[in-house]
């Protein structure tokens, strides 16, 4: 499926109409379902239900990220024939790092069960300033440090380069896109430190964290243009996602005490998420 989205689909590379990146969307969503019968009839109804609650989260955070994606090509003024590419470049490097980043925390988790308690709390932090600072200005990136430090240490040329990341000019230049790319993969690194903790809230499965994790990124790069035109829907999302990881965070710390079942779980995000997308349908924000 990797390869289809980034090799097969996107070749040559161009900015896909509205209609092929909604069919391709519904494609991927298609896909997780299918997957999650497949799980019904292999695995039984248990791991089912824990993939389909974690995939749930895990695409939520991810059209969240869009938003972030969507500010940096419109501030950077990314050209739309190369914001495929920084996509699926982006989509490969986030793979990457939730596969790490599942690994450690399930042998930390393993190690220290006291960790655990420090997952919770994270996740219920990060949902209280979800709440505090649902909107991201093109001033909190100007402020990202790794941005500030790659610009005093690679030069970096006026202008793009085609598709080119790195160019010779008297010695070795990034271009624009490789600044955005760069944005694009710190971003998501930290974006893994919410989403992963909240795969593992409901399941320490290797398998199901990671497959939920990458049935969500992989379906990234149709959706986001999908939603390009229409981010202003979806104003409530913020808060929304902010009351699942409130309550996945606790759930993670009361599990030794007060277990929630998976199934409970899947009803509370599942119902949350719906709440807030129509609240945000019948009650539009404002374009970002």
């Amino acid at each position: 499926m990797l390869a289809v989205d980034l090799w097969i689909l996107n070749r040559p590379a161009h900015r896909p109409t509205f209609p092929r990146a909604l069919a391709w969307s519904l494609t991927w969503i298609l896909l997780a379902g299918g997957f999650a019968a497949l799980l019904y009839f292999r695995r039984g109804r248990e791991i089912s239900i824990q993939f389909t609650a974690a995939y749930l989260v895990e695409f939520s955070l991810s059209v969240d990220n869009l938003f972030i994606f969507l500010l940096l090509f419109r501030s950077f003024r990314v050209p739309p024939e190369l914001q495929p590419k920084v996509l699926s470049w982006g989509i490969l490097g986030a793979l990457v790092m939730r596969a790490a980043f599942i690994l450690l925390g399930i042998e930390l988790m393993r190690m220290f069960h006291w960790v655990l308690y420090l997952f919770g709390a994270f996740l219920i932090i990060s949902g209280i300033r979800l709440f505090r600072h649902h909107k991201l200005g093109m001033e909190d990136v100007e402020k990202n440090p790794l941005l500030r430090w790659f610009r005093r240490w690679i030069p970096v040329t006026e202008d793009y380069e085609g598709e080119k990341f790195l160019v010779r000019r008297q010695g070795l230049y990034a271009t624009p896109l490789a600044l955005v790319l760069f944005i694009v993969e710190t971003t998501d690194l930290l974006l893994a430190t919410d989403s992963i903790p909240a795969a593992l809230a409901i399941t320490r499965n290797p398998f199901i964290v990671y497959a939920s994790n990458a049935f969500a990124v992989l379906g990234l790069r149709s959706l986001f243009f999908v939603l390009a035109g229409m981010m202003e829907i979806f104003e409530y999302l913020h808060f929304g996602l902010a009351v699942v990881l409130i309550f996945i965070g606790a759930k993670m710390i009361a599990a030794d005490y007060y277990p929630i079942p998976t199934g409970l779980t899947l009803a509370i995000v599942a119902g949350v998420l719906l709440l807030s997308v129509v609240a945000s349908i019948i009650h539009p924000g404002h374009e970002i």
